[in-house]
């Protein structure tokens, strides 16, 4: 990574940040303006469909047979973000494992509090299996909030009986609403996006009077025991990066095969930056070996 690049990407953040005294409409507008911003890479298409009653949105690549399927969830804190806005990185996914994906459209706070999106988590990935589709055939993926959501659907599966995937793959993951990480200060300067201030208030609309270090609230304080092969990636500069430690290390404590692959100095979801910033594609290429691997498996 140049430091140009990385000057780019902070400088382009920090002009945009969501204002601390908006109410939930107005962030959901302010990204989805900056999502529909950027159009679909060429070849990539979305279709809008469902799965288990859930609206989802089935990405596929030009010249992919798709073998697999990539279940991707959106980030946004669980009150913003849809489907569509995460196509692309669904895309990017599913282009490296021979896959199509489904992004999932799961229902958003406040309107829809907890356990709304993680009761429609888990009707998409019961659907594909009552549809025929292998659990050795399925990865599961996402980003922030949608990085938590992948953590707590897989341990939602297992305790309702069913079989779990082949692997997962979580992007800057969001897992602990508690929001006791060190880094949600520490690294408060570095994150150019994201701040406690910003997140506190956001915490309620999602947990509505509910403990926010319930497993499936936070899935960092679930136990983790029996899940696939994880990969977690993570940016230095950003305040979850806590978050995306402390799964790796209690995920390892269950004897989950987890690895922790942190990228210095880049943001939050960096993944999503990847034609003006090198570290970006290459982190998916690592992901793409991973969840491939696995699949083979």
């Amino acid at each position: 990574m140049s430091t140009e690049q990385q000057q780019t990407i902070d400088a382009f953040l920090r002009q945009s940040p969501f204002p601390l005294d908006a109410d939930v409409e107005e962030l959901r507008r302010l990204l989805h303006a900056a999502t529909s911003a950027q159009p679909l890479p060429p070849g990539v298409k979305a279709v809008p469909t469902s799965l288990g009653g859930v609206p989802v949105v089935e990405v596929t690549v030009d010249g992919v047979e798709p073998r697999h399927v990539v279940v991707y969830f959106h980030g946004g804190v669980y009150l913003l973000g849809d489907a569509l806005g995460s196509a692309g990185l669904a895309a990017q996914v599913g282009g490296r494992t021979d896959a199509k994906a489904y992004s999932v459209e799961y229902r958003l706070a406040p309107e829809h509090p907890y356990p709304a999106a993680v009761d429609d988590a888990l009707a998409v990935y019961e659907a594909l299996l009552a549809d025929g589709v292998g659990p050795s055939d399925i990865v599961f993926s996402g980003e922030s909030a949608g990085g938590g959501l992948v953590v707590a659907t897989l341990v939602n599966a297992r305790d309702h009986g069913l079989p779990l995937p082949a692997a997962a793959f979580v992007m800057s993951p969001y897992v602990d609403l508690t929001l006791s990480g060190a880094s949600i200060d520490t690294k408060e300067a570095a994150d150019p996006l994201f701040s406690r201030e910003l997140l506190e208030p956001l915490v309620a609309g999602y947990t509505a009077g509910q403990d926010p270090a319930l497993g499936l609230i936070s899935p960092v304080f679930a136990d983790l025991s029996g899940l696939p092969p994880l990969l977690i990636q993570v940016g230095s500069h950003e305040i979850l990066l806590d978050d995306a430690v402390t799964l790796a290390a209690r995920a390892a404590a269950a004897d989950v095969e987890v690895t922790l692959d942190v990228t210095p100095g880049v943001p939050h979801v960096f993944q999503a930056y990847g034609p003006i910033l090198d570290e970006a594609g290459a982190a998916l290429d690592r992901a793409g070996q991973f969840l491939a691997a696995r699949l083979r498996a």
